[in-house]
């Protein structure tokens, strides 16, 4: 390629918005990762005590934190999603969209979503390990989760799967409305088992938080860890 070429200014313009991309990416898993710490010296001091159960009694009735608030068919719909976040739906979800990607060639992007997803999971067990935070006491008769509660699990893991398989399938889909379709989907699924969460009454709101920022970081280190193998060859770019 000609210096000519290289300077053209589409070409300019394109090169530009990739660094946008990728100076905004970086700025926002600083951040998440600041979030995390953050929230993480507030709970350790008990600091989010009051914020942690108005916004969990939020989710009950007034006066009767044992009773939901919605309709009587809610807490089972509610218990549908929070499932999608758990270990069994996501290593069905992460295999077969594995599979998908060696279907089509795409070993390096394969692999790569099968590494985010095992160190994210053993990042978050760590994190739970050390913290060792109780799970919420406010619901009389609730059968709670054996392990800790910060930050949460499903929170974080479904963070790290759905925006890590939305991030790298935009790095091999060639349709911008599908890529558009993948991180939508990605962030509502992410969204909605964390608040999940709170509403079931097995978590505060600061591990849900928490675990958004930290997968959500997670995520965006691992989109651009498979940018910069797509332009090393190792992970195979868009079809067409």
């Amino acid at each position: 390629m000609t210096l000519a070429e290289r300077l053209r200014p589409s070409r300019l313009a394109a090169l530009v918005r990739k660094e946008l991309l990728l100076i905004v990416a970086l700025a926002s898993i600083a951040g998440g990762v600041l979030l995390f710490l953050r929230l993480a010296d507030l709970v350790v001091e008990e600091e989010t005590d009051a914020f942690d159960r108005a916004v969990f009694l939020a989710f009950r009735v007034a006066g009767n934190p044992a009773e939901t608030i919605g309709p009587a068919w809610l807490p089972a719909i509610v218990r549908d999603i929070t499932a999608l976040g758990g270990v069994a739906a996501l290593t069905l979800i992460v295999l077969f969209a594995a599979t998908y990607l060696l279907i089509v060639g795409k070993r390096g992007a394969a692999a790569l979503v099968l590494v985010a997803v095992i160190s994210g999971t053993a990042l978050s067990q760590a994190l739970k390990w050390w913290f060792d935070r109780a799970r919420p006491d406010l619901v009389p008769g609730i059968v709670l989760p054996s392990d800790a509660s910060f930050p949460s699990g499903h929170a974080m893991l479904s963070a790290i799967a759905y925006l890590t398989l939305g991030a790298l399938l935009t790095r091999v889909e060639p349709n911008p409305n599908a890529r558009v379709f993948f991180i939508a989907t990605a962030v509502a699924m992410t969204v909605m088992i964390g608040v999940s969460r709170v509403y079931l009454g097995v978590h505060w709101p600061t591990d849900v938080l928490a675990g958004w920022a930290l997968g959500g970081a997670w995520a965006l280190l691992c989109w651009i860890a498979a940018l910069w193998l797509q332009r090393r060859g190792a992970v195979e770019g868009p079809r067409g």
